[in-house]
């Protein structure tokens, strides 16, 4: 009988402790007088990645252990047969990121959702996982608010040191399912003066770094590896900053607002 009491309290322990470990941090040193009026952390924005891996299999064994690199995770990964999977919760803050800005974002793990696509940086996106990437997306703007224009690639955030999701990834067929930003192919070439360096900022990029900068931007708008902008690019350029884009997002502001 003794014995089965002591069984009893050290399982009430150990339920106590693990609710402990699961409820809300709590500093010692002051009284809990819990208040309703908190948030959790909300993303502002979605990265996309590529494994630069073969298989989905080996991709999620690197996304949940200690790489050569160290730990890396991302909340989603996306396969080529269109199977999504998630590795962190919305909510919890992924190492997908790493170092680089978008905009006024500097702590992009904190403030955006990694999603990981099944491709080895060579072939061709398949029709499944980018279908996948969009139903993903419809879901994610959804429940957390994520401005639409706010879908950006590893390469936008992080020039020169990274060049995912790809000259090949199809970031206007991502538009077209009303994502991210694309110019208007019918749009006239900028007036004099134009300054496509500032554009580029206007848009997120950082340009510390300016050839790197461009390349990002090739990839993503023309699809190629140039490191130079050309008189179309100008023009794209302009269309995609002749309104105001907020510095964050990319989304664009009307005028007069904040």
């Amino acid at each position: 009988m003794h014995a089965f009491i002591r069984l009893a309290f050290i399982a009430a322990c150990a339920l106590a402790l693990a609710a402990c470990q699961h409820g809300p941090a709590r500093n010692p040193m002051a009284t809990w007088v819990p208040s309703d009026n908190f948030d959790t952390r909300r993303p502002q924005l979605v990265v996309l990645h590529y494994t630069e891996q073969d298989s989905v299999a080996r991709s999620l064994h690197t996304l949940r252990t200690r790489n050569s690199g160290g730990p890396v995770s991302a909340h989603y990964l996306v396969g080529d047969d269109g199977a999504i999977y998630q590795l962190v919760a919305d909510d919890h803050r992924a190492w997908h990121a790493g170092a680089g800005s978008w905009g006024t974002i500097h702590e992009l793990n904190s403030a955006s959702i990694g999603i990981e696509i099944d491709n080895d940086g060579v072939e061709p996106f398949s029709d499944a996982q980018i279908d996948a990437v969009i139903r993903l997306l419809d879901d994610l703007s959804a429940r957390h608010r994520i401005p639409k224009t706010g879908v950006i690639g590893h390469s936008d955030l992080a020039p020169g040191r990274k060049i995912d999701p790809g000259p090949l990834f199809p970031w206007k067929r991502l538009f077209d399912a009303g994502f991210g930003i694309w110019p208007d192919p019918a749009a006239p070439p900028p007036p004099p003066g134009f300054d496509p360096v500032n554009a580029l900022r206007l848009i997120g990029y950082a340009t510390d770094n300016l050839e790197a900068a461009i390349h990002s931007y090739r990839m993503r708008f023309r699809g190629d590896n140039a490191k130079a902008l050309d008189e179309e690019d100008l023009r794209i350029l302009h269309a995609l900053t002749g309104g105001t884009l907020h510095p964050a997002t990319g989304a664009p502001v009307e005028a007069g607002a904040p």
